[in-house]
This record gives structure tokens, sequence and C-alpha cells, in this order.
């Protein structure tokens, strides 16, 4: 399963790295969603170039060209609520996309730090011989990941998987290669924090992404 982390090549996708992580500019929260969904687009080319295209006959006011389109059949999948704006970063690319989503979320139980990842909705077409690009901003503990690949399963066997995030962590990483397939899946980032504190946040992370594009929750 290869790990691709786009921070480790200089490039704009490190000032957009330094602005989400900042604690004083991701309060402003539209400024937070557009870094998120400029990062979805960013990722969504650099995907674009392990993908499969046909050469096609273009008919041009001068003459016939010859250009390479894509002919995977891409869904994108996203887990509920914080892929939402990650996810319309990859739409802007891939607008002949069809489109899947999960409802993934941390139940806690009273009074204490341990929760359960529960999953309660799942919309998506057929999957069978499709490549699955599974949206995620924070690859956190790596539960919600496997709990929405395994829900998205059940719509059938894609080709290949990408599972893309802002930020992931190495436990995760290592929770997505046990439980997706190892020969058809490919993780993306745009950083890799290597540590998760006592209440499984990313550390040193950004915070709750959810809150930060969205508001708190109760």
């Amino acid at each position: 399963m290869e790990v691709i982390n786009l921070c480790s090549e200089h490039s704009l996708v490190g000032q957009f790295m330094s602005e989400v992580r900042n604690r004083d500019i991701q309060q402003e929260r539209l400024r937070f969603r557009a870094n998120i969904h400029r990062l979805g687009q960013i990722m969504a080319y650099e995907i674009s170039k392990r993908l499969n295209y046909t050469i096609v006959d273009t008919a041009t006011p001068l003459g016939i060209a010859h250009t390479a389109v894509l002919s995977d059949k891409v869904v994108l999948a996203t887990i509920l609520r914080a892929g939402l704006p990650f996810h319309e970063g990859f739409l802007t690319y891939y607008d002949g996309a069809e489109n899947a989503f999960v409802s993934a979320y941390r139940k806690y139980f009273p009074n204490t730090d341990d929760f359960e990842v529960h999953v309660e909705y799942m919309a998506s077409p057929r999957l069978d011989g499709k490549t699955l690009i599974i949206v995620d901003p924070m690859l956190a503990t790596g539960s919600s990941m496997e709990l929405a690949y395994k829900a998205l399963a059940t719509k059938g066997k894609p080709d290949h998987i990408h599972v893309a995030c802002v930020i992931a962590t190495d436990h995760a990483i290592d929770v997505v290669r046990q439980h997706l397939p190892e020969d058809k899946t490919t993780i993306w980032a745009c950083d890799i924090d290597h540590k998760l504190n006592e209440h499984s946040y990313i550390v040193p992370g950004l915070g709750d992404a959810g809150d930060l594009l969205y508001g708190e929750k109760e």
C-alpha cells in the first residue's frame, strides 16, 4: 500500500497547511473552508496523474487534436460532516464523478473520553469496476475510514481505492493497511503527524475540523 505525503516536497500545499493549522487564521471560518477546498483541488489533480486515460480526437476550428481524457469511472465518497468542503474541492476537478456519502461520528460513553464510531447513513452508487476516492480531512484513529469503507463495500468492489485526507497519523495509516485491500489502496495526505492525544485528536493537527468548518456541536 503506497502512502503519499504531499508535504514531503515543497509546494503551495505547505502554505495552505500553515494557514489551516494556524489557530489565529483558522478562526476566519470562510478562509478555513476555502483552504480545505483548495487542498482538495490540489490533491484531486495529484491523484489524476495515477488514473487511466483514453486518447480521443477533438475537432478544433483548424484541424484535429489528439488529447487524453479520463477513462476511469470515478466515485467521490465523503465522510460527513467535515469532509464536505474537501469533497467540493475534488468535485470541481472530477465534475463528472458519481458521489457517495457516509455519516460516521464518534459516540462517547457517558463521563469518559472513550468512544465508538457509528455509521448511521450511507448513500452510494454501485462501485464495481470503478475508482473510489474516499475523502475525509482528518485520518486520526482510522476507525471512521474503516467503517466507512465497510459500508461502501456493500455496493461492490472498486478497481482501486484512493484514501484522501488533509492530515493522517501513523496509527490511522496502519489501521487502513489492515482493513482495506492493500494491493488496491493508495493513501494520500497533505501532511502526516505522528501523535494522538488522550482524546484521540491529532497532535499538532489543527483541532476539530468539523467545528472549525461549521461551528461547534453539542
